[in-house]
């Protein structure tokens, strides 16, 4: 690519950040948008197109997410980012008899209380216990606890302040006793000026960092799952479940818009499953 196309690139995607921001879009959104257009953008520059149009998004589509078999998310992703980017250049794109694909009807993954014991018991850096520790104690989103602030902690109702959560809501969620000691050993011994987590120079801990301090966690241990830092929140809302948490009340700690979202966790939870008799075992 020339530097003149890069730089005329780079300068219309800085004007749709701005243009996204004005619309009070959430951040992630944002960026997931950005990245999407980038992409579509490289492809029709790669391509030599004149025009953006519903051809080159479809072959867009073809050569570079499906034939990349990226997952379905990854795809609707995309396509509602450069909706958003036609959207912002003035001329709306209507793909014509495009149905988005349906995502798979899978199952969340979940780590038995021990194996939550076992990956927060290898974690000596206090910054990376506390972190882990506070997305599986409070149900937490990953970007929910790295924007999280000293002032989110209510340690008088113990509770935590999640601020401007997934749909632009404000939440409450549970704060563990437990967890508040070592949130106090930690501030102590961190004493960070804005977000509670912050990295090495200033601004918030990064979800990528906290991704490998899981990653390294998980694999001195003998669980075989395939665990990421949401599996921590799933684990979380399953155990409340399981010990007889009204679903509701889930609900509202996870933040779910809709119930049947968290419907999902009966089908993970072995409280009813196990009162189940096998009728193997009747024979």
């Amino acid at each position: 690519m020339n530097t003149d196309k890069k730089e005329r690139m780079d300068k219309v995607l800085s004007s749709f950040t701005h243009w996204m921001r004005e619309r009070r879009l959430a951040t992630n959104t944002i960026q997931a948008y950005e990245d999407s257009v980038r992409r579509f953008l490289l492809f029709i520059i790669a391509n030599n197109a004149t025009e953006l149009n519903e051809y080159w998004v479809r072959r867009f589509n073809h050569h570079y997410i499906i034939k990349r078999k990226f997952s379905i998310s990854y795809q609707n992703q995309v396509i509602s980012g450069i909706k958003k980017f036609m959207e912002f250049k003035g001329t709306p794109l209507v793909l014509a008899d495009y149905e988005r694909p349906e995502k798979p009807k899978t199952l969340p993954q979940v780590l038995s209380k021990n194996e939550v014991k076992a990956v927060l018991g290898v974690i000596k850096n206090l910054k990376h216990k506390v972190l882990l520790s506070l997305l599986y104690s409070s149900g937490l989103r990953i970007g929910e606890a790295l924007n999280l602030k000293e002032t989110d902690i209510d340690s008088g109702r113990m509770l935590l302040f999640v601020r401007g959560a997934k749909g632009k809501k404000d939440r409450y969620t549970l704060l563990s006793h437990t967890i508040l000691l070592d949130l106090r050993r930690y501030y102590a011994a961190y004493t960070p000026s804005t977000f509670l987590f912050e990295g090495q120079n200033g601004g918030p801990y990064s979800a990528s960092s906290a991704r490998q301090v899981l990653r390294r966690a998980v694999a001195q241990t003998s669980i075989i799952k395939h665990v990421r830092l949401h599996t921590l929140r799933h684990s979380f809302a399953t155990h409340l479940l399981e010990n007889g948490t009204d679903l509701r009340y889930i609900q509202q700690l996870l933040g779910h818009q809709s119930p049947k979202t968290t419907m999902i966790y009966t089908h993970v939870s072995t409280r009813s499953l196990s009162n189940i008799t096998n009728p193997f075992d009747e024979l």
